[in-house]
């Protein structure tokens, strides 16, 4: 039982990593294995985002790099493991919110692989905030637990999204996946919360209220504007709460 259990979890995380990033893995048997169910360790693929990004920061900082570039070349690092993934969504989503003016031309814009006006300056302000938080660290160790608790505090959020919201298509990534259920929502919520208690339990207190209010309100604009959730709004709440914690983070550690 306890081998068949682990072999499960394995699976899970073996799954949700491969969804979330592009890092190679070897063939594995995904039979009988659905993303929804997968999305619980959401989280968990984040501390390795944020292990590989932490990573690039100390060897940078080593090799004699000040906390400027060395914080460029971690959010380089940490974009490349994930293909911008939830950067594409966030500027997908900012063009399609804010260049439509019915339901139907948001979601055509939102599918459009170009990138407007809307786009560059989500994208643009994105990287600046979360540069500029990471540059405020100044050892190692505090960039560490930044990433960790960013990455996987915003990805926690993902489940619980898409079990709140319907799928605003019948087709595509987010449709295909399937509604996590309240379980695999609960698990990825207390993983997140566990990663911001690296920051100190105050300030974990203080962010996860700040999370809730930026999930709140994404999802009501996203029930306003598009009635229900895509890939690209998934992407747009993973980014706005790594910007989040990063910014709370560089508050709180120095």
């Amino acid at each position: 039982m306890g081998g068949e259990l682990l072999d499960k979890l394995g699976k899970d995380f073996a799954l949700a990593l491969v969804f979330l990033t592009r890092l190679p893995l070897p063939h594995l048997d995904f039979s009988g294995r659905s993303l929804s169910s997968a999305l619980w360790a959401a989280p968990l693929v984040g501390v390795v985002v944020a292990l590989i990004g932490g990573s690039v920061f100390a060897l940078a900082t080593w090799l004699g790099l000040a906390s400027g570039p060395a914080a460029a070349l971690a959010l380089t690092a940490t974009m490349l493991v994930t293909f911008c993934l939830h950067e594409d969504g966030l500027g997908d989503t900012a063009d399609g919110f804010g260049g439509g003016r019915t339901r139907e031309r948001k979601l055509e814009i939102m599918r459009d692989s170009r990138v407007g006006t809307y786009g560059v300056a989500a994208l643009a302000l994105s990287v600046l905030l979360r540069w500029t938080a990471l540059s405020e660290l100044a050892s190692a160790p505090q960039v560490f637990s930044a990433l960790i608790a960013a990455h996987a505090a915003s990805r926690g959020l993902i489940p619980g999204f898409m079990h709140l919201l319907p799928s605003a298509r019948t087709q595509g990534l987010a449709a295909d996946a399937g509604a996590p259920s309240a379980e695999v929502a609960v698990i990825a919520a207390a993983l997140a919360a566990l990663a911001l208690v690296l920051l100190g339990l105050s300030g974990a207190v203080a962010i996860a209220a700040m999370l809730a209010l930026w999930f709140l309100l994404l999802r009501w604009l996203c029930l306003s504007q598009i009635g229900g959730h895509t890939g690209d709004t998934i992407g747009a709440l993973q980014q706005g709460a790594e910007i989040l914690v990063l910014l709370a983070a560089s508050a709180i550690l120095i």
